[in-house]
């Protein structure tokens, strides 16, 4: 497994910095090209790949106006296909999702995705129309990043122990040499990203090396909850990263009160531009609506975010050799109303962090990670399995007559729900909702559950139990 590590410089001499950021401007046109003549249906989607767009171009000329190197610009046009190759994968998915909503007729369903996966939409009118509705063509906005090959840079150390890398300029022959923060030398392919005078220099490593990944993990099965408040909460009743609501709501407040100040200067600057004042326009827009400083407050609160939900997962994973999570990845709306201010704290909610955490810290400490349905997890009580209401924190059980704490109560039927034989992970929550309430019509009427009854057996036939576990 490779991880990426970052090695940071502030401070770099100002025409070395100028010459990186000129370098990647021309290679972000680059990028723009590749979008605008690829990124859509007649490009990737007809088969077509990097390589054969760096001939096309080396025969008609075209990287002749660009004004870079060999190596920098089919570097550029090989990760921009990259990109434009993922941006296709994820139009896929909701394709699929659109198959599988349009027929139950297994051949038929088979028939679409085969087509769909050999890039043979465009002869079938339901797959062209879903991949013209779902793959849009996309825009780059990318003009601060160099890709770098592997062979195409080396580090020197000087005299005083400092580690410098030297990567190719503009001109051949010519390398810009960086001073490093870090005394380890990056090795493979580097991404260099300019971001307000500072150099970031993006590589990978082996996930092998890190220390973290030398932590043995624990001996026992823990079901977690993901939540809002905090991390992550066991079934154990442990919380961890209990931090994380008080970052998400903090910096929620902050940009409402800094964005509904930038509308105001913006409201300003346009009524001088409207007055003919464009001194006054010019100096609101230069000294008080830039980006610099919003996008360095921005990726530090993603890194503070990020190092306390890495915290919380390894605080699981050093008590549980088996972590059962529920599959919270996909987008879910309910259907009580909420106000504004709950909205935008929700739309921070960093589920998907928390769950590439889960896969990324099992993975590399040995530990599984198993996914389960998480459908009516926190609406069931654990002890009866009887559907309750939750308030807040509080699960209150109305045959029970017990009150849980919502989380500890959501992860221990996260547990449970990883042995559950009629309840898979792709189950529709309609029928995960008819499963819980025939439960509970059994117990109430102190029948046997039989593994016989109808019902119960094509419910099994037809989704059968594949969650699936992995040493994450």
């Amino acid at each position: 497994m490779k991880v990426t590590r970052i090695a940071y410089f502030t401070g770099l001499n100002a025409g070395k910095y100028a010459a990186l950021v000129e370098q990647a401007r021309r290679l972000g046109r680059i990028r723009s090209e590749v979008w605008q003549r690829y990124g859509s249906i007649g490009g990737v989607g007809s088969g077509l790949r990097d390589r054969q767009v760096r001939d096309h171009w080396l025969a008609d000329g075209t990287h002749v106006r660009f004004g870079v190197l060999a190596n920098a610009w089919k570097e550029t046009v090989r990760d921009a296909m990259a990109d434009i190759g993922a941006n296709l994968a994820s139009a896929k998915v909701q394709v699929r999702r659109a198959i599988n909503r349009r027929t139950n007729d297994p051949v038929e369903r088979k028939r679409m995705l085969a087509a769909l996966i050999a890039d043979r939409w465009a002869s079938d009118p339901f797959l062209a129309r879903q991949m013209r509705k779902h793959w849009k063509r996309g825009r780059n906005r990318t003009h601060d990043q160099i890709v770098v090959r592997a062979d195409r840079h080396h580090t020197v150390t000087d005299p005083r122990g400092r580690l410098w890398l030297a990567v190719p300029g503009l001109e051949r022959r010519k390398m810009v040499k960086i001073p490093l923060s870090s005394t380890v030398a990056p090795t493979g392919t580097l991404r260099l990203i300019l971001r307000g005078g500072r150099v970031e220099v993006h590589y990978q490593i082996d996930a092998s090396q890190m220390r973290s990944s030398q932590r043995p993990c624990g001996d026992r099965t823990i079901g977690v909850d993901k939540g809002y408040s905090e991390a992550l909460t066991d079934s154990d009743g442990g919380r961890h990263g209990t931090r994380l609501g008080e970052l998400l709501a903090g910096e929620s407040d902050r940009l409402k009160e800094r964005n509904r100040r930038r509308a105001k200067l913006r409201s300003i600057a346009n009524t001088a531009s409207l007055r003919g004042d464009h001194a006054k326009a010019l100096r609101i827009r230069s000294h008080n609506l830039g980006t610099v400083k919003r996008d360095r407050q921005a990726a530090r609160h993603r890194a503070r975010v990020r190092t306390e939900i890495s915290t919380a997962v390894h605080g699981v994973v050093d008590k549980a050799a088996i972590v059962v999570a529920e599959d919270l990845t996909r987008s879910f709306a309910g259907r009580k109303r909420l106000g504004k201010n709950v909205n935008r704290r929700l739309a921070a909610w960093t589920k998907g962090v928390t769950a590439e955490a889960l896969t990324s810290v099992s993975e590399r400490r040995g530990s599984a990670l198993v996914r389960v349905n998480a459908a009516y997890t926190s609406q069931a009580c654990h002890r009866c399995g009887r559907l309750g209401r939750r308030s807040g924190d509080r699960f209150h059980c109305t045959w029970c007559g017990v009150v849980w704490q919502a989380d500890v109560n959501a992860a221990i039927n996260i547990l449970q729900r990883a042995g559950d034989p009629d309840i898979a992970l792709h189950t529709p929550h309609h029928a995960v909702r008819q499963i819980l309430q025939d439960r509970t019509d059994r117990h109430r009427t102190r029948l046997p559950v039989q593994d016989s009854i109808p019902a119960i057996a094509e419910r099994r036939a037809n989704h059968p139990n594949r969650s699936a576990m992995s040493n994450q």
